[in-house]
């Protein structure tokens, strides 16, 4: 095989200094700030600051509110996780299995992926809207009276619709993708062995969508834990203080509305290193299962 030759040893490092560069001072330095900001207990305006030690990890670990928030939030994953790749991988095999009018249907399901979430949250918010939004209507029908905004369940409820409604087109084009990426020998070698749907799906096709499918549980995993932001920002603003929130909307609330500091910098590095484990144990354990051959 070819290599690519360069005249200088120092020349490729030059075309990855940008990247680096990026890196170190979006990444890298914020996360050591917040690093050290976590043990301190910091004048909101700068004027100040004393030294706490791990008083502010433990304050946040101990308080109710934050275990109370953080299972909503293992929850709110989990479920969003759960209901996005499901659904993706669904359309996805009904969109591939579809002859006439492929397009047109590929184009609906993807083209909500362009909406932004704060966007998706208020589109969401007018869908249950207490007086306009269709879908309380629909369910008071059922005698379900919604209150989102009021009610702690029923406010989960549509954050958990509205990011789920989100993020399903980005799994469905990489599921899609996969699908399409299967040789059409391998399909009708299944057919002959199995008359099943059902069980060449389980022994057959689910097998060959591993990668993809690790990947994209990956990526839905952050996107539950941290892009839902926008959502639950306009969900949950100017509402009722019993409202659920993540975690991650929690360091928002006590770093920029609290001014607290110290604290929101402890949380945000509890994430870092909640996020580190889920990746590690990813990596380690579910990989195994996945078959790149």
């Amino acid at each position: 095989m070819k290599r690519v030759q360069f005249s200088s040893r120092f020349l490729p490092y030059l075309f990855l200094l940008p990247q680096f560069a990026i890196i170190a001072i979006f990444f890298y330095w914020p996360s050591a700030q917040a690093i050290r900001s976590s043990f301190f207990i910091e004048d909101p305006f700068g004027f100040g600051e004393s030294f706490v030690g791990l008083e502010n990890y433990t304050d946040a670990l101990m308080a109710p509110e934050y275990q109370k928030i953080a299972r909503f939030t293992i929850a709110y994953s989990l479920i969003v996780t759960f209901l996005t790749l499901s659904l993706g991988l669904l359309l996805a095999l009904k969109a591939d299995a579809i002859i006439r009018g492929q397009s047109a249907y590929k184009t609906l399901l993807i083209v909500v992926y362009a909406i932004a979430p704060p966007v998706a949250g208020l589109i969401g918010m007018m869908f249950f809207d207490l007086h306009i939004g269709p879908f309380v209507k629909f369910v008071s029908l059922f005698g379900w009276e919604m209150k989102v905004g009021i009610n702690y369940f029923d406010t989960a409820f549509a954050m958990v619709a509205v990011a789920v409604w989100n993020q399903i087109p980005y799994n469905f084009i990489f599921f899609l993708s996969g699908l399409q990426g299967i040789p059409a020998s391998i399909r009708e070698a299944a057919a002959i062995d199995c008359k099943s749907g059902t069980r060449r799906f389980w022994t057959v096709i689910l097998p060959l969508l591993t990668p993809t499918a690790f990947f994209l549980l990956i990526i839905n995993m952050t996107y539950s834990l941290f892009d839902t932001f926008g959502v639950i920002d306009v969900i949950v603003k100017d509402k009722a203080a019993n409202n659920p929130i993540t975690l991650v909307y929690k360091v928002y609330l006590d770093g920029f509305r609290g001014n607290d500091l110290g604290s929101s910098s402890a949380q945000s590095v509890i994430l870092m290193v909640i996020v580190l484990v889920l990746t590690l144990i990813q990596f380690r354990f579910i990989e195994r299962r996945v078959h790149y051959g």
